[in-house]
């Protein structure tokens, strides 16, 4: 007999870009040739001098608890990295370190939703907000936007979604999965519209260094001393510093609502791993060169990405101004049978891509909008152009099919 699970474990969706990532991992362990362009991972290795401090920290003894919230220490490099690269005056008592930003985000939900509550989310979106709301008892409220947009939410659909139980809006700027980001003045109009209802803003800008064709990053927390306080600023060293595995995100909230969060990692998690603590905030207080290095790679392969996309008969691409994805159109290559397989949706294609050429990408349907996929960029420029020599023969087999 099988054991009684929880529902909420139940009902809760598996990632699919980890699923993804996962299944191509599998085929590639068992031999076969794949390429993953499923998870948002630079292929950089992180620099050597945040790996040093690490290995420093260990040597010092830094390997016992820390607060639950996070180290003095990088509380302090977090404050001075708000206020030198964003503007924002924050205490470390603002301050709280999570297990990523992943983690952040998760907490951070847990600490200002309660059952019933809306949370209104605007799709294509991260995959984990609508299970992480869900998993605090609230309810996501989808308001999809589209390419001729900009994917970029109108102010005027967000006020009509608004209604007493609305409770917070998730941005994302840069965008996972469409790189589009919210300039200054929609943005303003998102912070006055939360403002006039009293909403949390939960600010995920854990892509803010990876920016593109001149646009100029800002967060809703910087409009004035009350939208900071309505804010719920996420961010982490993962995607900037190429430290996906060493897991440390953090968030800068009003104290009550950073205490909060602290309070719950500490009948939780407790605290983040102590020597990756130290390797992070020296992440963030050295020399930032190591940044601009690998957006400017990432600049070149948006690039390539974006001319061999144009190529393609039947898909279309929004050209996005941060992060490291592409989210194109493939609609218009739907409907058709390839090998015996019906390739009749994102998800079925994404299937028959990895099966047939070996390319791990993730249906955009994961993401709130059906007829695209997501590739990230953020690999080596061979395996792009190899990837994309298979992708351009795949979809000549299915254009020439329809």
């Amino acid at each position: 007999m099988s054991p009684k699970l929880s529902k909420r474990v139940i009902e809760l969706k598996d990632s699919p870009t980890m699923a993804i990532t996962a299944k191509a991992k599998a085929m590639k362990a068992a031999g076969e040739d794949v390429l993953g362009f499923g998870a948002g991972e630079p292929d950089f290795d992180t620099p050597d001098h945040i790996k040093q401090a690490a290995i420093d920290a260990l040597n010092e003894g830094q390997t016992k608890y820390t607060p639950a919230s996070g180290t003095d220490q990088l509380k302090r490099a977090v404050v001075d990295k708000l206020k030198r690269e964003n503007g924002l005056d924050y205490d470390t008592k603002n301050i709280v370190i999570s297990c990523g930003g992943k983690h952040s985000c998760y907490v951070a939900i847990q600490a200002v939703i309660d059952p019933g509550d809306e949370v209104i989310i605007p799709a294509p979106y991260w995959v984990s907000y609508p299970s992480m709301v869900e998993l605090a008892g609230g309810v996501p409220v989808i308001l999809p936007t589209s390419a001729s947009e900009g994917f970029l939410l109108d102010p005027d659909k967000l006020r009509g979604a608004l209604n007493p139980r609305t409770r917070a809006i998730i941005l994302n700027s840069p965008s996972n999965p469409t790189g589009a980001a919210y300039p200054q003045e929609r943005l303003e109009e998102f912070v006055n519209a939360a403002l006039e209802h009293d909403l949390w803003i939960l600010s995920d800008e854990i892509y803010e260094k990876l920016i593109y064709d001149g646009f100029e990053q800002h967060s809703p927390a910087e409009f004035s001393e009350e939208a900071k306080n309505k804010t719920i600023l996420l961010n982490g060293v993962s995607k900037t510093y190429s430290m996906t595995g060493w897991r440390i995100g953090y968030t800068a909230a009003v104290p009550e609502v950073a205490k909060a969060m602290g309070k719950l990692q500490s009948q939780s998690t407790s605290n983040p791993t102590s020597f990756a603590q130290a390797a992070a905030a020296k992440a963030l207080t050295a020399d930032q060169s190591c940044v601009e290095q690998m957006r400017q790679a990432f600049v070149k392969r948006r690039e390539y990405v974006l001319d061999r996309l144009s190529r393609i008969e039947g898909m279309s691409c929004y050209r996005p101004q941060g992060s490291f994805y592409v989210f194109p159109c493939v609609s218009d290559l739907l409907g058709t049978v390839v090998d015996g397989k019906n390739v009749d949706s994102d998800l079925s294609l994404c299937d028959w891509l990895l099966d047939s050429v070996g390319v791990a990408v993730v249906p955009g349907s994961a993401f709130g909008l059906e007829g695209h996929f997501r590739l990230s960029y953020a690999t080596s420029d061979e395996a792009l152009a190899e990837g994309f020599d298979r992708i351009e023969r795949a979809m000549s087999r299915l254009a020439g099919a329809k």
